[in-house]
């Protein structure tokens, strides 16, 4: 900036305020004219003349004072005048900004959005993007603001109090969140499509911090959810294409009915689409020279699952599933299973299944967990298992996967520390869990996540 006023803000002379003022003047000579004539021809025309010269002075000194009060007074229409230059602000860079996302109900009638809009730009706030649901108690509205980072969340929340909203919930929302929400759910319906275990991940993404449930049906029992499934305040329950009912709880804000529509959309997407899986696979060499392929498993591997297990000593079964095996069918159909996370299998060329590596949803955290045949331990096949899992987390958006195993499994500890990520520790009665911190990774994929709860102690 620099002190030359520009040619559109400098003070304009006008000619009728000049033709005022000489006409002021002429008028105030004609008077002066006339007092003076009684003046002199008066008793007491020097004294008059002296008193009369202190009074000019008098009213023309509280003219100046009356002038430079006014000039830093307001107006007289009530509004107040903006400061000078030096006094304003400095307007904040840009990069001195939050993105946050709104929810606040308000009264469904004409002018409730524009008054809730004009109380946030009262306060600096730009509105990035607006979603509508009308309900049958008021209109939800659903708003993406650009706000200055000095301004509180308390703030905002009142600034939608202002406005006529109620019942407002606020969250931090980062860049990812200014793609428009169709564009946004398309992408989810692609990933959907092309992998039966996105569903879980996709309906997170979509409606947020929530819980995912799936319980399987079982064959004695009727399905307690109707084909459209049902939706009541913070409690979803939809059909389960692979048999059972997905159940979404989302304690802290009820779902809205475009919410339980996308979501039975993905749901039935994935039905119509049928069981699937990825084809790819690699084949990987080992540091002793062995090849093996490392492909997704589903279901359709049980039978090499259970005959791995049956190879496997119970000293190896008791270190994966921390205990006895009583049921091991349950426990492979669960860990097979698309909904309950990712698994990968390692086999040898001859067919034959030595290792498996599971990927787990936990609420709003990750779980990895690997099981190798005794015979191919300690050769590396464990290390390249867990270091393609975290792949798939970072690429999935987790901001942590954590391991819970025993002090005595030192290959599950060292293969955690071989991938390089920052660790925690935490040991209780013989039970140790690490937790690798996906920060690094995410920041190198590009891939934004949003930070989980902190775990409880197993």
């Amino acid at each position: 900036m620099t002190d030359e006023t520009p040619a559109k803000h400098r003070p304009r002379h006008h000619w009728r305020r000049d033709l005022a003022e000489i006409a002021a003047l002429f008028t105030a000579v004609a008077a002066a004219d006339s007092v003076a004539d009684t003046v002199v021809h008066g008793p007491d025309g020097p004294a008059l003349l002296v008193g009369s010269a202190a009074a000019l002075l008098a009213t023309a000194g509280l003219h100046v004072w009356w002038s430079r009060r006014r000039g830093h007074a307001p107006p007289g229409d009530g509004t107040s005048a903006p400061p000078p230059p030096a006094a304003r602000p400095a307007p904040a860079e840009a990069g001195d900004s939050a993105l946050w996302r709104m929810r606040t109900t308000v009264r469904d009638e004409p002018g409730s959005l524009a008054a809730l809009c004009l109380a946030l730009a009262g306060h600096r706030v730009d509105i990035l993007a607006l979603q509508t649901h009308p309900l049958a108690e008021g209109t939800v509205d659903e708003l993406l603001l650009r706000a200055p980072a000095v301004l509180a969340p308390a703030d905002l929340t009142r600034a939608a109090a202002d406005g006529g909203g109620e019942h407002t919930w606020l969250e931090r929302a980062d860049a990812h969140d200014l793609v428009d929400a169709p564009t946004r759910v398309l992408g989810l319906a692609t990933r959907t499509a092309l992998d039966p275990a996105e569903l879980p991940l996709a309906l997170r993404q979509l409606l947020g911090r929530c819980t995912i449930r799936s319980v399987p049906l079982r064959p004695a029992e009727a399905d307690p959810v109707p084909e459209e499934g049902t939706w009541e305040g913070t409690v979803m329950r939809l059909r389960d294409p692979a048999g059972g009912t997905i159940t979404i709880e989302r304690p802290h804000l009820p779902f809205t009915p475009t919410e339980f529509a996308r979501a039975r959309a993905l749901v039935e997407l994935d039905t119509r689409l049928g069981s699937r899986m990825p084809a790819r696979s690699d084949v990987l060499t080992l540091p002793e020279g062995h090849e093996i392929t490392v492909r997704r498993a589903g279901l359709g591997d049980l039978a090499a699952a259970r005959a791995m297990h049956e190879r496997c000593s119970p000293a190896t079964l008791a270190r994966r599933y921390h205990g006895p095996v009583d049921d091991a069918d349950r426990y492979l159909r669960h860990l097979l299973g698309p909904r309950f996370g990712r698994t990968l299998a390692a086999y040898t060329p001859s067919g034959r299944l030595v290792a498996l590596g599971h990927l787990l949803w936990d609420g709003d955290e990750t779980e990895v967990a690997l099981l190798v045949e005794d015979t191919w331990q300690r050769r590396g096949v464990g290390g390249e298992l867990l270091g393609r899992l975290v792949a798939l987390a970072t690429e999935a958006g987790c901001a942590r996967v954590y391991a819970v195993t025993t002090a005595s499994n030192t290959g599950m500890v060292a293969a955690m520390r071989a991938l390089g990520l920052p660790l925690d520790y935490q040991i209780e009665e013989g039970t140790v869990v690490v937790t690798a911190r996906l920060a690094s990774a995410r920041k190198a994929a590009g891939v934004p996540a949003r930070e989980p709860a902190q775990r409880k102690s197993p």
